[in-house]
């Protein structure tokens, strides 16, 4: 192939010849260089790194004795590998090397000398696998969520009320000054009149959402219209990471493809610098959005606050039990059973049997959804107005 190559013949025709890639005949030209043929050095070259000697048996066992030796002796009761690798410097004597902290550690996991287990990585769950049907693509959810703390200058601390469903990832963002409840509900009945009705909408515990805290059984109109519209309001469990992961995230990725980038000090030019990074981000994502769930239609007589018509349907509250396997659901501690502490809870409450329901839920095994027991949940007289 070379000297084929040094009579004038092209690369690529020399390839095709010889019925190898470009890159074969380019690589044995470079070897050659301007060397005469008869003294090119043709023998194969490994591709892979050269790797040095590995570290003497005798430092090896010496690892391994100064692991015990340290288990035994030292006072601040350390004895992995970063504590080995210094008690190894103070011994050197300069005739080889000290081995790397990493070195050390896969000389202690060869031989056998690590005490704990590696740790088991399972997979992780389906998205939405607290909710069977969800779970398993049958319907959607909308995750919504307010972000505080933000100010333009001069002006009252903003409320972000953001949007996203879980297999869609349909996203939506509303800057506000304030983002009261009056705020939320018009800006979730717009989302669903434009996109159509979830199966459940999902929620913090944020007075906004679930209502009030200060008496039991207290819910506002976000739950209220929800209810009305048939949609089933999930409340995520307090200080629980994970349940509210994609709203969070895309919570994060508002502050920082829009917020962080708004250079002006108005409501107004907030709101547009948002609107277009929300259709940007919607477009984008057509495809994942077409290829979720079919959401519902949305119905033309429902009160815009939910006021019209008494309550019905379900509630799901997602909580984790106390040491006593107890949990806390509209102002109510609820029994649920004392041999499930500490552990998640989904209770449904039927509005219209009057009855709660608590089902144990495993990451380890998410599709298996236990039964614990049921409980009678009186319904308050108000709720039926």
């Amino acid at each position: 192939m070379v000297g084929l190559v040094r009579a004038g013949r092209s690369q690529r025709s020399v390839a095709r010849e010889f019925r190898v890639s470009l890159a074969t005949v380019q690589l044995w030209v470079a070897r050659a260089g301007d060397t005469p043929l008869e003294e090119v050095d043709w023998s194969d070259r490994p591709s892979a790194r050269h790797r040095g000697p590995g570290i003497p048996a005798a430092v090896e066992d010496l690892i391994l004795e100064l692991r015990h030796e340290l288990r035994d002796t030292s006072d601040l009761g350390e004895y992995g590998a970063v504590a080995i690798r210094r008690a190894l410097a103070e011994r050197g004597d300069g005739t080889w090397p000290v081995p790397a902290v990493r070195t050390i550690g896969r000389v202690l996991e060869r031989r056998g000398a690590l005490d704990g287990q590696r740790r088991v990585r399972r997979p992780a769950p389906p998205p939405g696998w607290y909710l069977p049907d969800l779970a398993l693509r049958g319907c959607e959810l909308d995750s919504f969520d307010v972000v505080d703390g933000l100010y333009l200058e001069g002006q009252p601390e903003l409320g972000i009320l953001t949007g996203i469903s879980l297999h869609g990832g349909l996203p939506d963002a509303w800057p506000a000054f304030g983002m009261r409840v009056g705020q939320v509900v018009p800006a979730m009945l717009g989302r669903w009149r434009a996109d159509g009705l979830p199966a459940y909408a999902q929620f913090d515990n944020d007075p906004r959402f679930i209502g009030g805290h200060a008496h039991p059984d207290s819910i506002g109109s976000v739950v209220r219209i929800c209810l009305a519209l048939g949609v089933v309001p999930v409340f995520a469990p307090p200080r629980e990471s994970g349940f509210q992961a994609s709203i969070e995230s895309f919570n994060g990725r508002w502050q920082t493809k829009v917020w962080s980038r708004y250079r002006g000090n108005t409501l107004a030019g907030l709101q547009a610098q948002s609107d277009r990074w929300i259709a940007a981000l919607r477009a984008r994502s057509a495809v994942r959005i077409d290829e979720a769930p079919p959401r519902l239609p949305f119905p033309a007589d429902v009160d815009p606050l939910g006021r019209s018509m008494p309550l019905d349907g379900r509630m799901i509250f997602l909580r984790r039990t106390n040491d006593a396997g107890s949990i806390s659901v509209l102002g109510h501690q609820l029994h649920v059973n004392r041999l499930w502490p500490h552990r998640l809870v989904r209770a449904e409450l039927d509005l219209a049997a009057g009855r709660i329901e608590f089902y144990g839920l495993r990451r380890r095994e998410p599709l298996n959804h236990l039964i614990l027991g049921r409980l009678t949940y009186p319904i308050p007289d108000r709720w039926r107005r």
